[in-house]
């Protein structure tokens, strides 16, 4: 959890103060943005879905001086440690929750290079001072490599070093990899990749027709059987009245 650091006095003006929810601009710059920008947050709330004091969210204005509604910043995917989850948020007010994101992601491109590195890094680092902060450049339009990564030390972003190709994140416990125009996360631990919602989704569904499969082996088997008591029970009968036939009975 990162404590809230030292920040400029509020702008003096009534504690009523109207902090916007949105700004009305779209959620992400392309499909593709936008597809790993909800991706990556569905991934990460499922990682964390057992953990109640680690807070998951993105495309959301973080406010961070009291009293100013313009001092603001809209990561696109940010993790907080040590908060509860489960608290209604349509903002996050820094000095309310006592914390400040511990990671933030950001889903980059050409066109908001100078927002993401000139403006938002160092807000990042000077002010928020964020443990970690990644970004990812889908198109691979001017980040080389595409996937890179800051870790806050003594007051400074040193870049994180690959390992075996991917960037890991001390805040996650995972690692961070970029595949093509996907961003993914891996779990050392478990040598495993943290499955998309897509892939849930298809396990789930070949679970399912694994299951109607087995039912419908189960349902044909005990068919068979029971079609074979019938025909046991029919020879029975067959075989009783021919004896009586032979008796005379």
């Amino acid at each position: 959890m990162s404590l809230v650091p030292p920040i400029s006095p509020a702008t003096p003006g009534p504690r009523d103060v109207d902090y916007p929810s949105s700004d009305g601009r779209p959620v992400a710059e392309t499909p593709i943005h936008r597809k790993n920008l909800l991706g990556t947050i569905d991934v990460l709330e499922e990682w964390f879905v057992a953990d109640h004091l680690v807070y998951v969210s993105g495309n959301m204005f973080i406010y961070y001086v009291e009293g100013d509604k313009w001092k603001h910043v809209s990561p696109d995917v940010f993790v907080v440690l040590g908060i509860p989850k489960d608290k209604p948020r349509d903002y996050y007010l820094v000095w309310e929750e006592g914390a400040v994101p511990d990671l933030v992601i950001e889903m980059t491109s050409k066109s908001t290079c100078d927002e993401d590195v000139d403006w938002k890094l160092p807000l990042y680092r000077d002010v928020l001072k964020v443990r970690e902060y990644f970004l990812f450049d889908p198109h691979g339009e001017y980040l080389e490599p595409p996937l890179q990564g800051y870790r806050l030390r003594a007051g400074a972003y040193e870049r994180v070093s690959p390992l075996a190709g991917r960037l890991p994140s001390d805040v996650l416990g995972l690692h961070l990899e970029a595949d093509g125009d996907e961003l993914r996360l891996y779990d050392p631990r478990g040598a495993r990749w943290l499955p998309t919602s897509k892939e849930e989704r298809a396990r789930a569904e070949a679970e399912r027709k694994r299951a109607d499969e087995q039912q419908a082996r189960a349902d044909a088997e005990r068919q068979r059987v029971l079609e074979g008591q019938i025909e046991i029970e029919r020879l029975r009968s067959e075989l009783e009245a021919l004896r009586l036939r032979q008796s005379g009975g």
